[in-house]
């Protein structure tokens, strides 16, 4: 299946949280993982809270920080992405960062796993609702 991960499933390789067991499953090897090139800001941007909040020291986010970089996902351009993203985040009154991971996913004719519980409720009344998945129905 083409899974399409936003940096909230991300995190959940790295954090023991709710749903971490679940979002692991998504790198096993039957799957094939994409992402917009925004994961990797997003994801310092969750590196650095934790770091401020004396939850992880700076040099395990450091560590951590290069751990994502080694996990086998397809970065593509978020710059191809922003028209059908706009469109998206009108059309759901989501924000443009959410929505252009939606987009990716429907361009790869795939499925967009959140751990975002607010985005993937406001999304649940449209058209773009199949093409996303809650990381905890990975089970």
């Amino acid at each position: 299946m083409n899974c399409v991960v936003d940096a909230s499933v991300a995190a959940k390789w790295f954090f023991e949280e709710e749903h971490s067991d679940e979002a692991l499953l998504l790198l096993d090897i039957g799957n094939e993982l994409h992402t917009p090139d925004l994961l990797l800001i997003e994801f310092d941007s969750i590196l650095c809270k934790r770091i401020r909040r004396d939850e992880i020291s700076e040099k395990e986010g450091e560590i951590i920080r290069d751990a994502i970089r080694s996990v086998p996902v397809q970065s593509h351009p978020s710059g191809d992405l922003l028209d059908a993203a706009f469109y998206l985040a009108n059309r759901t009154r989501r924000s443009i960062y959410d929505c252009i991971y939606l987009a990716l996913a429907m361009l790869l004719d795939g499925r967009m796993v959140t751990a975002d519980r607010r985005f993937y409720d406001g999304v649940q009344g449209g058209q773009a609702k199949k093409y996303l998945l809650w990381v905890g129905d990975l089970v």
